[in-house]
């Protein structure tokens, strides 16, 4: 008999359990009058300073104010579209940000108003961390909160660090890079891998490095790189909080102290090239390698890369159709499909100076 889950020409597709996905992201500004009112929704109730507000704007007005993960989530939003509508299961699919439109709260109250009672949600995160995880989750169920009795059940589908459709793009991305040097050189070329800076209360709280390194791991196995580090990027608390380090300039330092000559910077910790990929690394970091006379690559991050899309539908699919396999490779099993309830806890706010009021 026929497996419907594999057979091209069956027209049989198993029950989901879900009656819509639901793309969720970060958001940008789409131009210049966006960008401090998209600022100042990432950093309410955050304790950093206006000045650095406006020090992060001037790197969005850098480039017309106009962020590119808008487009990229669009181009990704129809790759995935496109994959369901082959394969299935065949689900409309919705697109809603954190933080600029379209916002969680105007995409959720479209879909109750279509009808969706239960929706399954990816979120643009390969690793777990209160910012990339639990916020998400916090957003999504306050939108759902508006919208009383109509609002949809929305569960997050997991995180996909160790998942071969993530890992296999991103060695391809890292082995064109390393192809930018001469052959002679390449087996000696060291790999950056970047990811967002986080508190270190945060970090401590969920399996965000341990998972990154995992990530690492097994991306640079698969692209035959030996000589590789983490390192981290982006950071903007206060300078009494600490945070994840090294960072990436940093880094870039050590590296030219110790003669390093060439260098390939992969930001492993983002699935598109939006802003934080093209200022802090395309800007800052390759500025700075040119300074010191270091040669540099900067890998692709996956953004629609064919595997990747099917990873996606892949992750849909295993929780819509209730299928019992959980794929990951390396040393970490695939993680849980539902968080508890103390899972990626938001970090501790840093004590204020003495003699100041908390």
């Amino acid at each position: 008999m026929a497996d419907p889950l594999h057979a091209e020409d069956s027209t049989i597709e198993p029950r989901s359990l879900y009656d819509a996905v639901l793309l969720v992201s970060f958001g940008g500004p789409d131009g210049p009058d966006d960008v401090i009112p998209f600022l100042e929704n990432v950093l309410r109730g955050r304790n950093v300073p206006r000045e650095r507000m406006l020090e992060v704007a001037e790197h969005y007005y850098h480039f017309g104010g106009k962020s590119p993960i808008n487009e990229q989530n669009i181009a990704l939003l129809a790759a995935i579209r496109d994959e369901l509508d082959r394969r299935g299961p065949h689900l409309p699919v919705y697109w809603g940000n954190r933080n600029w439109h379209p916002l969680l709260t105007d995409t959720l109250r479209e879909m109750a108003d279509a009808g969706v009672k239960r929706a399954i949600a990816f979120v643009t995160s390969a690793f777990s961390s209160y910012s990339g995880c639990r916020q998400y989750r916090e957003n999504i169920a306050a939108a759902c909160g508006s919208l009383g009795e109509r609002a949809p059940q929305v569960d997050k589908i997991r995180v996909f660090f160790n998942h071969p459709g993530f890992v296999g793009p991103m060695a391809a991305n890292v082995r064109r890079g390393l192809e930018r040097f001469p052959p002679t050189d390449r087996a000696g070329v060291p790999v950056l891998f970047t990811a967002h800076s986080i508190p270190t209360s945060m970090a401590d709280g969920c399996r965000y490095v341990p998972q990154l390194q995992e990530s690492c791991r097994l991306v640079a196995a698969e692209a035959g790189v030996v000589d590789w580090k983490l390192v981290y990027q982006s950071r903007s608390g206060p300078p009494t909080q600490p945070w994840l380090e090294p960072d990436v300039c940093d880094a870039i330092r050590d590296l030219h102290a110790r003669g390093g000559r060439q260098v390939v910077i992969a930001p492993i910790g983002f699935i598109s090239d939006h802003m934080e990929v093209l200022y802090d690394l395309d800007t800052e970091a390759a500025d700075l390698c040119r300074e010191l006379g270091i040669e540099m690559a900067r890998a692709a991050t996956v953004g629609t890369a064919p595997a990747f899309v099917s990873m996606v539908c892949d992750l849909i699919t295993e929780r819509a159709w209730a299928l019992p396999e959980r794929v990951a490779i390396g040393n970490l099993p695939a993680n849980h499909d539902v968080c508890p309830l103390d899972c990626c806890p938001a970090p501790q706010r840093p004590a204020p100076p003495a003699g100041r009021p908390a």
